[in-house]
């Protein structure tokens, strides 16, 4: 169905994510996109971003009603944990989607999201927004003019939430959201869970969930827009302290990288709660050179990754700093999405690439649970089957 731009979009979920770079990217991109709708559980939530959106900006806490609403063309899902019931129901709708990440828990409901939007002709798109940083694309090109890479170590710093959105200046919460809603959605998380990994430990569900659908999963992603083959197996996975105590564990796994595998991936997670601010760093050693790429933390706007390569030529060391420019990988995503329903570009986030990440993520859960002296099943349990 031909929509015309601006591409009338509901946001659904109105929390930090959305009131930090979503919104702003959205009044940025005004030309191509615009809000129709706010819809959150939380009334008094909905209503004051709803407000403080635009004139004619509707306020909704039933998400039916959001998508049986002919006004709104495309559905942007930005609530906590996984977006896939809330990305099928828009599909029936008809209506495109913007997915944040995680999309799903398991390979099944990628698969099946995919099919959906490709037999309804309906673009879906998961928000991996560092897949859009313009940073990335200039990494990729870097990487391609490296000697056989050998090592790909990628190392995140992660604060608790406080310090990341202290600069919002966000009111708390307000207690007046569907708790009937909410218990649905965890039951949902849950049996997913289960679906994806069998009957594992409560602390692994958690993590698989929170840690590696939560964060990981943008590491992934990213080094799939880089050009690499995601490993199916892990030769290592620690997590550390163990056994879980309150606080999420740091990780550092390893795996072959690449469909030869000839470079090794060194994944280290570390959860520290007091470090003054997010940080994330890749970087590839290579024959000839190394690679860094340092991405921008999350819940800011205008803020610049940059890339620093050095390399050896002709018996000389160069050394160089890019930067790109000030339109992040939230405003890229948006305005490529409004695309991809306007003129019909290819999508660069699909179903298929979440698929390819929640493969990963199993593989990498099994590897946790080894170490654990724990067997897993579901999906996982086939992931570790063919990997062997």
């Amino acid at each position: 169905m031909p929509v015309s731009e601006p591409v009338r979009l509901a946001v659904v979920g109105a929390g930090t994510i959305t009131q930090s770079v979503h919104l702003p990217a959205i009044r940025r991109l005004g030309d191509v996109v615009t809000t129709a709708v706010v819809c959150d559980l939380s009334p008094s939530r909905a209503a004051s971003v709803a407000a403080g959106t635009g004139a004619g900006v509707r306020a909704e806490t039933d998400y039916a009603r959001v998508l049986a609403d002919p006004d709104v063309d495309a559905v942007l899902v930005a609530t906590p944990g996984t977006h896939a019931r809330d990305a099928r129901a828009a599909l029936l709708a008809g209506k495109h989607v913007l997915a944040e990440k995680p999309l799903c828990l398991t390979v099944a409901e990628a698969d099946e999201l995919g099919a959906l939007a490709a037999e309804r002709g309906l673009v879906l798109q998961v928000g991996y927004m560092k897949m859009y940083d313009p940073i990335t694309a200039l990494a990729a090109a870097e990487l391609n003019t490296l000697d056989t890479p050998r090592t790909v170590r990628v190392t995140v710093l992660h604060p608790a939430d406080e310090p990341q959105v202290a600069h919002l200046r966000m009111p708390p919460p307000a207690d007046d959201a569907d708790g009937a809603v909410i218990a649905e959605a965890i039951r949902y998380e849950a049996d997913r869970t289960l679906d994806a990994l069998g009957e594992v430990p409560a602390e692994l569900g958690r993590y698989y969930r929170e840690v590696l659908n939560g964060s990981v999963i943008h590491e992934l992603s990213l080094l799939r827009a880089l050009g690499f083959t995601l490993p199916t197996s892990f030769d290592t996975a620690d997590l550390w302290p163990w056994p879980v105590e309150g606080e999420p564990p740091c990780l550092l796994a390893s795996a072959p990288l690449g469909i030869d595998g000839a470079a090794r991936l060194v994944l280290n997670w570390n959860w520290l709660p007091d470090h003054p601010e997010y940080g994330e760093e890749v970087a590839v050693l290579a024959r000839d050179g190394r690679l860094r790429l340092d991405m921008a933390a999350p819940y800011l706007v205008d803020v610049r990754s940059t890339l620093r390569v050095e390399r050896a030529h002709d018996g000389a060391s160069r050394d160089s700093l890019v930067r790109s420019g000030y339109d992040t990988g939230f405003v890229v995503q948006l305005a490529e999405f409004a695309a991809s329903i306007t003129h019909g570009a290819p999508v660069r986030s699909t179903a298929s690439g979440a698929a390819e990440d929640v493969r990963c993520l199993q593989a990498l859960i099994a590897a946790i649970a080894r170490r654990a002296d724990v067997r897993v099943g579901g999906e996982a349990a086939l992931v570790e089957g063919d990997a062997r």
